[in-house]
């Protein structure tokens, strides 16, 4: 029996944008402005869905490589995670065709929108990391935001992160709210089995930027 093996993409989702697209100013007084590691991790919007993530790409795909492109990563690409909170997911794409999965999100500008009359939002989609398993990318998850927290609350302190890092605080103790999110239906992603190494090597891939 031939086993498929996966790649698993960690991704997180940057705003290059200094404010919000609806971002207004309440009050005449100047706002201490945001450290840039805030404003470039801005949670994501809720209205964006792994569903609707998995057919951006699909879209993007069928963009750069045409119709063969997207057979080829069709059956095998799903959205496994995806937290608007922390901006972050984890998608699943066949080992053989991830770097065309890749490819496309990095050629991705603009964030998936739910409907033509939604405004438009500039986005850049920054590949961090790729795993043999599931459960290496989303140790990888935690590890990332936990270093994101430490190093917010060094540039701007406990005051300013109030409503940025409001998901994020909750990543490392209580991650079963962003879980289960797949494009293909819903469950824990830490109990899929784990997949094996390529040709002996380590399970976890070279990937990591």
């Amino acid at each position: 029996m031939v086993r498929i093996k996966h790649r698993y993409l960690l991704v997180h989702i940057l705003y290059p944008e200094t404010t919000g697209p609806n971002a207004k100013s309440t009050s005449s007084a100047p706002a201490k402005p945001f450290p840039h590691l805030i404003q470039f991790h801005r949670p994501s919007p809720n209205e964006l869905t792994p569903q609707l993530l998995a057919r951006a790409i699909r879209d993007q795909v069928l963009l750069l490589y045409g119709d063969y492109g997207l057979a080829l990563i069709s059956s095998s690409l799903n959205v496994k995670y995806l937290s608007p909170a922390t901006s972050t997911a984890i998608i699943r794409v066949s080992r053989d065709h991830f770097r065309l999965v890749w490819g496309a999100l990095s050629y991705m500008t603009d964030l998936p929108k739910p409907s033509k009359l939604a405004p438009t939002r500039a986005c850049v989609m920054q590949v961090v990391r790729v795993s043999g398993t599931i459960k290496k990318a989303e140790e990888e998850a935690v590890r990332r935001a936990r270093g994101a927290i430490l190093r917010a609350r060094r540039e701007g302190g406990e005051g300013s992160l109030d409503g940025f890092l409001g998901g994020l605080g909750g990543l490392g103790g209580d991650e079963e709210a962003g879980r289960g999110e797949g494009a293909g239906g819903t469950g824990d992603i830490g109990d899929e089995d784990e997949e094996d190494g390529m040709d002996g090597e380590s399970e976890d891939e070279t990937n990591e930027l």
